[in-house]
């Protein structure tokens, strides 16, 4: 056989077309269903399939699937679905590979919330929402979200895990700390007579989460900074589980996924918010999306029943990415149980999150802001480490930089306005 090859050489753009043709044979099969009961109209989704990467590569494709729980109001839910999957694109650079694509994602998904929450206040609406906005690309998913819905995954041999944050105040400490930290009140309604009522609440506004995109009448410490997580599947595929609070007031993660085991993803969304319904009433928009992500080698099919772990396990099946070593061989032996942390942030400061370096072929965006990617002339823009404690040690070019208008709007989040 090596004296066949030894003498043919291949195209560069055969061997390339090659590769992306193999890529997209191995990635995962998805199947998604939905399901909603509406007493608002304040529940919106976005279920996008086979988004492309780059312009005419049919290859390099990804899914997109987001809720939006609005209140106050729809106005907010509708923006951020039409805006908010451009704006986290345009954060991206050019000319990244698969692999650099969804490194930068996490810091693109906080660049493209921002921006959404920014351009919505600039309508001057008083509506808010809450998101869960989940990009699945081959076996990674990367999940960003703000407010009190929810995504679970459950792998298909049994390892349940939380890829999104709670940010209501009435079970987030380190929320509320941060809101009084920067100058804000978290306390229950006063009924008087020094009687106190309902949820703990951000004032003033009284909102009773501690960030969202929209609100601007409750106060800006009410912040659109995503919380985000990343991992990478085993090959195993598992199911996806999207849903607002509707669902989560009234199931666990184990309920929800327990009273749809064996249907298809619709018949599964349908189930859950029919259970949820069932057992509390519609007392809220309640909305389901379900996504199985399957071996490319099985039909789309319902998932086997998986075994339970015990109880305080879930976290500990996690498995920290290996800086030192992207090896195919070692990743071949990787227990098939085992869901691969890539990234976890949660930090509502925005120098934290936006300090991620671009690769060196797009320095040419080194003077556009990272949230509004306005372009700017060298010493027009501020660093996003001005004012903080990095500031002293870092050169006046040191980046990434912001534009005024959104250096004002991290000042008010972080209290210094």
């Amino acid at each position: 056989m090596s004296s066949r090859t030894e003498h043919q050489t291949v195209p560069l753009s055969v061997l390339l077309k090659r590769e992306l043709a193999i890529e997209k044979i191995e990635d995962p099969v998805i199947v998604h269903g939905q399901a909603s009961h509406s007493k608002k109209g304040e529940d919106f989704t976005l279920l996008k399939t086979e988004c492309q990467r780059a312009m005419g590569d049919g290859f390099t494709t990804f899914s997109v699937y987001g809720l939006f729980d609005g209140h106050n109001g729809s106005a907010a839910a509708i923006y951020t679905k039409e805006n908010l999957l451009n704006n986290v694109l345009s954060a991206m650079p050019a000319d990244l590979n698969r692999e650099e694509w969804i490194a930068a994602l996490p810091r693109a998904l906080v660049a493209g919330f921002v921006k959404t929450d920014k351009d919505f206040q600039q309508r001057a609406k008083t509506s808010g929402t809450t998101v869960t906005f989940v990009i699945i690309e081959g076996w990674v998913i990367t999940v960003a979200s703000v407010g009190d819905s929810r995504c679970i995954f459950e792998s298909a041999e049994g390892g349940l895990y939380y890829l999104s944050a709670d940010h209501r105040l009435e079970c987030n400490e380190v929320e509320r700390e941060r809101i009084t930290a920067c100058g804000g009140e978290v306390g229950r309604l006063n009924a008087g007579g020094g009687a106190e009522i309902g949820p703990l609440r951000c004032w003033p506004g009284g909102l009773c989460l501690s960030r969202s995109i929209g609100d601007m009448d409750v106060g800006e410490f009410i912040v659109p900074v995503p919380y985000v997580k990343q991992v990478k599947l085993s090959t195993a595929g598992g199911r996806m589980i999207i849903s607002s609070d509707g669902v989560w007031d009234v199931l666990s993660a184990e309920e929800a996924l327990d009273c749809c085991r064996g249907m298809p993803p619709d018949a599964a969304a349908a189930q859950i918010v029919k259970e949820a319904v069932q057992s509390k009433g519609l007392r809220d928009d309640t909305t389901c999306i379900v996504v199985d992500i399957l071996p490319p080698e099985k039909p789309a099919a319902p998932l086997p029943p998986p075994k339970k772990p015990g109880k305080g396990m879930f976290k500990s099946m996690f498995r920290k990415k290996n800086s030192g070593s992207s090896s195919h061989d070692k990743e071949e032996y990787m227990e098939p149980d085992v869901v691969e942390e890539l990234f976890e942030e949660g930090s509502a400061i925005l120098s934290e999150r936006l300090d991620t370096k671009y690769p060196l072929c797009n320095m040419f965006k080194l003077f556009m802001c990272a949230i509004c990617q306005l372009e700017m002339k060298p010493g027009e823009g501020i660093s996003i480490h001005a004012g903080t404690s990095n500031s002293v040690k870092l050169r006046p070019w040191d980046g990434p930089f912001l534009c005024s208008s959104c250096q004002e709007k991290r000042d008010a989040m972080e209290g210094k306005r």
